[in-house]
Protein backbone atom coordinates (compact mmCIF):
# COMPACT_ATOMS: atom_id res chain seq x y z
CA UNK A 1 0.00 0.00 0.00
CA UNK A 2 3.25 2.46 0.58
CA UNK A 3 4.00 1.77 -2.72
CA UNK A 4 0.93 2.60 -4.29
CA UNK A 5 0.72 5.39 -2.22
CA UNK A 6 3.87 6.91 -3.31
CA UNK A 7 3.34 6.43 -6.84
CA UNK A 8 0.20 8.84 -6.46
CA UNK A 9 2.09 11.32 -4.77
CA UNK A 10 4.77 11.19 -7.35
CA UNK A 11 2.40 11.86 -10.28
CA UNK A 12 0.14 14.19 -8.12
CA UNK A 13 3.80 15.94 -7.74
CA UNK A 14 4.96 15.72 -11.66
CA UNK A 15 1.43 17.06 -13.25
CA UNK A 16 1.17 20.13 -10.49
CA UNK A 17 2.76 22.64 -12.73
CA UNK A 18 3.83 22.94 -16.14
CA UNK A 19 7.71 22.69 -16.74
CA UNK A 20 9.46 26.05 -17.03
CA UNK A 21 12.01 23.84 -19.54
CA UNK A 22 9.03 23.42 -21.62
CA UNK A 23 8.84 27.27 -22.88
CA UNK A 24 11.51 26.71 -24.80
CA UNK A 25 9.67 24.32 -27.07
CA UNK A 26 7.10 27.05 -28.18
CA UNK A 27 9.02 28.32 -31.11
CA UNK A 28 10.46 25.09 -31.88
CA UNK A 29 11.69 24.46 -35.57
CA UNK A 30 14.21 22.93 -37.71
CA UNK A 31 13.54 19.35 -36.11
CA UNK A 32 11.38 16.53 -37.77
CA UNK A 33 8.48 16.11 -35.59
CA UNK A 34 9.34 12.69 -34.71
CA UNK A 35 12.36 10.57 -34.37
CA UNK A 36 13.13 7.32 -33.04
CA UNK A 37 16.48 5.94 -32.95
CA UNK A 38 15.36 2.05 -33.00
CA UNK A 39 19.33 0.95 -33.56
CA UNK A 40 20.36 2.20 -30.50
CA UNK A 41 21.09 -0.77 -28.35
CA UNK A 42 19.35 -1.55 -25.28
CA UNK A 43 20.68 -3.23 -21.67
CA UNK A 44 18.00 -3.96 -18.95
CA UNK A 45 19.64 -2.93 -15.74
CA UNK A 46 20.72 -4.94 -12.91
CA UNK A 47 20.01 -4.30 -8.96
CA UNK A 48 20.99 -0.33 -8.91
CA UNK A 49 23.06 -0.45 -11.87
CA UNK A 50 21.15 1.66 -13.94
CA UNK A 51 24.87 3.46 -14.34
CA UNK A 52 26.99 0.77 -16.64
CA UNK A 53 23.63 0.25 -18.24
CA UNK A 54 23.05 3.47 -19.82
CA UNK A 55 26.23 4.16 -20.01
CA UNK A 56 26.87 0.93 -22.20
CA UNK A 57 23.85 1.72 -24.51
CA UNK A 58 25.40 5.12 -25.32
CA UNK A 59 28.84 3.81 -25.77
CA UNK A 60 28.30 1.22 -27.99
CA UNK A 61 25.96 3.48 -29.93
CA UNK A 62 28.57 5.60 -31.14
CA UNK A 63 31.26 2.11 -32.04
CA UNK A 64 32.57 1.57 -28.90
CA UNK A 65 31.96 -2.24 -28.34
CA UNK A 66 31.28 -3.40 -24.24
CA UNK A 67 28.75 -4.04 -21.60
CA UNK A 68 27.42 -3.01 -18.89
CA UNK A 69 29.34 -6.10 -17.03
CA UNK A 70 32.77 -4.36 -18.07
CA UNK A 71 31.54 -1.43 -17.10
CA UNK A 72 30.76 -2.29 -13.08
CA UNK A 73 34.03 -1.60 -11.98
CA UNK A 74 34.75 1.85 -13.25
CA UNK A 75 31.62 3.56 -12.79
CA UNK A 76 29.49 1.69 -9.88
CA UNK A 77 29.86 2.07 -5.94
CA UNK A 78 28.43 -0.50 -4.23
CA UNK A 79 28.25 1.19 -1.02
CA UNK A 80 26.50 3.91 -2.50
CA UNK A 81 24.23 1.46 -4.73
CA UNK A 82 24.66 3.56 -7.90
CA UNK A 83 27.26 5.83 -10.02
CA UNK A 84 28.33 9.18 -9.55
CA UNK A 85 28.16 11.99 -12.48
CA UNK A 86 32.20 12.41 -12.87
CA UNK A 87 32.96 9.02 -13.01
CA UNK A 88 30.18 8.41 -15.88
CA UNK A 89 31.68 11.33 -17.66
CA UNK A 90 35.27 10.25 -17.30
CA UNK A 91 34.53 6.07 -18.45
CA UNK A 92 34.27 8.21 -21.66
CA UNK A 93 37.36 8.70 -22.85
CA UNK A 94 38.39 5.82 -21.81
CA UNK A 95 36.74 3.82 -24.39
CA UNK A 96 37.93 6.73 -27.39
CA UNK A 97 35.42 8.59 -27.47
CA UNK A 98 34.57 12.20 -26.29
CA UNK A 99 31.15 12.90 -23.66
CA UNK A 100 29.95 16.97 -23.97
CA UNK A 101 27.70 17.98 -21.39
CA UNK A 102 24.99 19.28 -23.73
CA UNK A 103 22.95 22.25 -22.55
CA UNK A 104 20.14 22.57 -20.35
CA UNK A 105 17.39 22.70 -22.14
CA UNK A 106 14.68 20.05 -23.84
CA UNK A 107 15.04 21.45 -27.13
CA UNK A 108 18.86 21.19 -27.25
CA UNK A 109 18.27 17.64 -25.70
CA UNK A 110 15.28 17.38 -29.42
CA UNK A 111 18.33 18.64 -31.55
CA UNK A 112 20.95 16.04 -30.47
CA UNK A 113 18.10 13.27 -31.19
CA UNK A 114 17.21 14.84 -34.56
CA UNK A 115 20.91 14.80 -35.34
CA UNK A 116 20.92 10.72 -34.65
CA UNK A 117 22.82 10.85 -31.00
CA UNK A 118 21.50 9.11 -28.47
CA UNK A 119 21.48 10.98 -24.75
CA UNK A 120 22.53 9.91 -21.74
CA UNK A 121 20.27 11.90 -19.15
CA UNK A 122 19.89 11.86 -14.74
CA UNK A 123 16.66 12.27 -13.06
CA UNK A 124 15.27 12.14 -9.84
CA UNK A 125 12.05 9.97 -9.91
CA UNK A 126 11.48 10.32 -6.26
CA UNK A 127 10.85 13.98 -4.55
CA UNK A 128 13.55 16.98 -3.93
CA UNK A 129 13.43 15.44 0.00
CA UNK A 130 13.62 12.16 -1.10
CA UNK A 131 15.30 11.54 -4.46
CA UNK A 132 15.63 8.53 -6.14
CA UNK A 133 18.46 9.11 -8.60
CA UNK A 134 18.04 7.21 -12.38
CA UNK A 135 20.47 7.08 -15.54
CA UNK A 136 18.43 6.79 -18.89
CA UNK A 137 18.93 7.10 -22.53
CA UNK A 138 16.90 9.30 -24.54
CA UNK A 139 16.00 7.64 -28.29
CA UNK A 140 13.55 9.19 -29.76
CA UNK A 141 10.49 11.59 -29.49
CA UNK A 142 7.35 12.76 -30.42
CA UNK A 143 6.22 16.47 -30.85
CA UNK A 144 2.10 16.04 -31.27
CA UNK A 145 2.02 13.61 -28.07
CA UNK A 146 4.72 15.88 -26.30
CA UNK A 147 6.52 12.40 -25.87
CA UNK A 148 9.65 11.28 -25.28
CA UNK A 149 11.25 7.88 -26.06
CA UNK A 150 13.77 6.48 -23.30
CA UNK A 151 15.89 3.40 -22.86
CA UNK A 152 14.96 3.11 -18.78
CA UNK A 153 15.84 0.31 -16.72
CA UNK A 154 14.06 -2.68 -17.43
CA UNK A 155 12.04 -1.20 -20.35
CA UNK A 156 13.67 -0.71 -23.89
CA UNK A 157 11.45 1.40 -24.77
CA UNK A 158 9.51 3.97 -22.46
CA UNK A 159 7.61 6.58 -23.51
CA UNK A 160 7.41 9.20 -21.02
CA UNK A 161 5.91 13.10 -21.57
CA UNK A 162 7.37 15.69 -22.03
CA UNK A 163 6.05 17.33 -18.84
CA UNK A 164 6.94 14.32 -16.66
CA UNK A 165 10.31 13.96 -18.28
CA UNK A 166 11.14 17.74 -17.41
CA UNK A 167 10.53 17.52 -13.92
CA UNK A 168 12.37 14.48 -13.08
CA UNK A 169 14.99 15.71 -15.39
CA UNK A 170 15.15 19.63 -13.74
CA UNK A 171 16.10 17.96 -9.91
CA UNK A 172 19.20 16.38 -11.63
CA UNK A 173 20.02 19.66 -12.93
CA UNK A 174 19.14 19.06 -16.54
CA UNK A 175 22.16 16.88 -16.43
CA UNK A 176 22.89 15.06 -19.87
CA UNK A 177 25.72 14.25 -22.20
CA UNK A 178 26.83 12.66 -25.54
CA UNK A 179 29.25 10.12 -26.36
CA UNK A 180 30.61 10.87 -29.80
CA UNK A 181 33.72 10.02 -31.93
CA UNK A 182 36.54 12.99 -31.76
CA UNK A 183 35.06 15.42 -35.13
CA UNK A 184 31.56 14.62 -34.51
CA UNK A 185 29.85 17.45 -32.69
CA UNK A 186 27.20 17.68 -30.89
CA UNK A 187 24.34 19.61 -32.28
CA UNK A 188 23.64 21.68 -29.59
CA UNK A 189 27.03 22.32 -27.28
CA UNK A 190 28.26 25.76 -26.70
CA UNK A 191 31.95 26.42 -27.62
CA UNK A 192 32.76 25.83 -23.37
CA UNK A 193 31.18 22.25 -23.20
CA UNK A 194 33.03 21.18 -26.59
CA UNK A 195 36.04 22.40 -24.66
CA UNK A 196 35.44 20.77 -21.34
CA UNK A 197 34.79 17.39 -23.29
CA UNK A 198 37.67 17.57 -25.46
CA UNK A 199 40.26 18.62 -23.11
CA UNK A 200 39.43 15.59 -20.91
CA UNK A 201 39.44 13.53 -24.13
CA UNK A 202 42.92 14.87 -24.76
CA UNK A 203 44.20 13.70 -21.95
CA UNK A 204 43.80 9.44 -22.87
CA UNK A 205 43.88 10.32 -26.30
CA UNK A 206 46.61 9.91 -28.99
CA UNK A 207 47.45 13.65 -29.78
CA UNK A 208 46.27 13.26 -33.99
CA UNK A 209 42.66 11.99 -32.94
CA UNK A 210 42.33 14.99 -30.29
CA UNK A 211 43.80 17.22 -32.85
CA UNK A 212 40.91 16.04 -35.08
CA UNK A 213 38.22 16.57 -32.43
CA UNK A 214 39.41 20.07 -31.50
CA UNK A 215 39.54 21.12 -35.12
CA UNK A 216 35.97 20.30 -35.61
CA UNK A 217 35.14 22.52 -32.81
CA UNK A 218 37.47 25.20 -33.74
CA UNK A 219 35.94 25.33 -37.03
CA UNK A 220 32.45 26.15 -35.54
CA UNK A 221 33.78 28.25 -33.00
CA UNK A 222 36.88 30.54 -34.55
CA UNK A 223 36.82 33.06 -31.98
CA UNK A 224 37.35 30.67 -29.01
CA UNK A 225 40.79 30.80 -27.44
CA UNK A 226 40.65 27.79 -25.29
CA UNK A 227 39.63 25.60 -28.41
CA UNK A 228 42.05 27.04 -30.45
CA UNK A 229 44.91 26.17 -27.71
CA UNK A 230 43.71 22.60 -27.65
CA UNK A 231 44.08 22.53 -31.39
CA UNK A 232 47.48 23.69 -31.76
CA UNK A 233 48.77 21.86 -28.07
CA UNK A 234 47.24 18.43 -29.97
CA UNK A 235 49.25 19.56 -33.25
CA UNK A 236 52.19 19.96 -31.46
CA UNK A 237 52.11 17.02 -29.55
CA UNK A 238 51.40 15.20 -32.65
CA UNK A 239 54.85 16.59 -34.08
CA UNK A 240 53.41 19.47 -35.86
CA UNK A 241 54.68 22.39 -34.87
CA UNK A 242 54.60 24.40 -37.67
CA UNK A 243 51.15 23.42 -38.22
CA UNK A 244 49.75 24.59 -34.35
CA UNK A 245 51.37 27.93 -35.39
CA UNK A 246 49.63 28.93 -37.73
CA UNK A 247 46.40 27.75 -35.59
CA UNK A 248 47.49 30.17 -33.30
CA UNK A 249 48.35 33.08 -35.80
CA UNK A 250 45.43 32.22 -37.35
CA UNK A 251 43.30 32.53 -34.27
CA UNK A 252 44.88 35.65 -33.32
CA UNK A 253 44.48 37.36 -36.36
CA UNK A 254 40.63 37.29 -35.90
CA UNK A 255 39.39 40.89 -35.41
CA UNK A 256 36.16 39.18 -32.86
CA UNK A 257 38.68 37.57 -30.51
CA UNK A 258 38.53 38.51 -26.99
CA UNK A 259 41.43 40.16 -25.13
CA UNK A 260 41.78 37.69 -22.68
CA UNK A 261 41.80 35.01 -25.49
CA UNK A 262 44.01 37.56 -27.51
CA UNK A 263 46.68 37.06 -25.02
CA UNK A 264 46.64 33.54 -23.67
CA UNK A 265 46.87 32.82 -27.44
CA UNK A 266 49.89 35.23 -27.99
CA UNK A 267 51.63 33.65 -24.49
CA UNK A 268 51.15 30.01 -25.92
CA UNK A 269 52.43 31.23 -29.11
CA UNK A 270 55.44 33.10 -27.55
CA UNK A 271 56.22 29.58 -25.95
CA UNK A 272 55.90 27.93 -28.72
CA UNK A 273 58.29 30.03 -30.79
CA UNK A 274 61.04 30.33 -28.15
CA UNK A 275 61.26 26.28 -27.82
CA UNK A 276 61.80 26.69 -31.56
CA UNK A 277 64.72 29.33 -30.99
CA UNK A 278 62.73 32.09 -32.34
CA UNK A 279 63.43 34.69 -28.90
CA UNK A 280 63.29 37.70 -30.53
CA UNK A 281 59.68 37.06 -32.55
CA UNK A 282 58.25 35.18 -28.89
CA UNK A 283 59.35 37.96 -26.75
CA UNK A 284 57.93 41.04 -28.88
CA UNK A 285 55.16 38.97 -28.45
CA UNK A 286 54.67 38.61 -24.77
CA UNK A 287 56.50 41.67 -23.60
CA UNK A 288 53.43 43.70 -24.08
CA UNK A 289 51.20 41.56 -22.01
CA UNK A 290 54.11 41.45 -19.20
CA UNK A 291 53.96 44.94 -19.00
CA UNK A 292 50.25 45.45 -18.84
CA UNK A 293 47.31 44.92 -15.99
CA UNK A 294 45.98 41.88 -17.45
CA UNK A 295 44.98 38.25 -16.50
CA UNK A 296 47.71 37.01 -18.22
CA UNK A 297 50.08 39.15 -16.60
CA UNK A 298 51.41 36.96 -14.42
CA UNK A 299 51.85 33.66 -17.12
CA UNK A 300 53.09 36.32 -19.43
CA UNK A 301 56.06 37.64 -17.23
CA UNK A 302 56.94 33.99 -16.85
CA UNK A 303 57.53 33.25 -20.22
CA UNK A 304 59.63 36.23 -20.54
CA UNK A 305 61.77 35.11 -17.83
CA UNK A 306 62.28 31.52 -19.32
CA UNK A 307 63.18 33.32 -22.96
CA UNK A 308 65.47 35.77 -21.49
CA UNK A 309 67.30 33.01 -19.62
CA UNK A 310 66.95 30.89 -22.69
CA UNK A 311 69.15 33.98 -24.65
CA UNK A 312 71.67 34.33 -21.59
CA UNK A 313 75.21 33.42 -22.52
CA UNK A 314 76.34 30.13 -20.84
CA UNK A 315 79.19 30.54 -18.24
CA UNK A 316 82.04 28.44 -19.38
CA UNK A 317 82.50 25.78 -17.68
CA UNK A 318 84.92 25.57 -14.56
CA UNK A 319 88.80 24.77 -15.51
CA UNK A 320 89.69 21.28 -14.11
CA UNK A 321 93.43 20.69 -13.05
Amino acid sequence: MRRAVCAVLLAAALAGCAAPGLRTLDGLSGVPPRVELAATPFYPQQDYQCGPAALATVLNAAGAATTPEALVDAVYLPARRGSLQLEMLAAVPRHGLVATRIAPRLDALLAELAAGHPVLVMQNMGLSWAPSWHYAVAVGYELARRELILRSGTEARMAMSFDTFEHTWARSGHWAFVALPPGTLPASAGAAELADGLIAYARLARPADAARGFAAAAARHPDDATLAVGLAGSQHAAGDPAAAEATLRATLARPALPAAGRDALANNLANLLAGRGRHDEAEALVAPIAAADGPWRDAARATLAAIRAARAPKAPPAATR
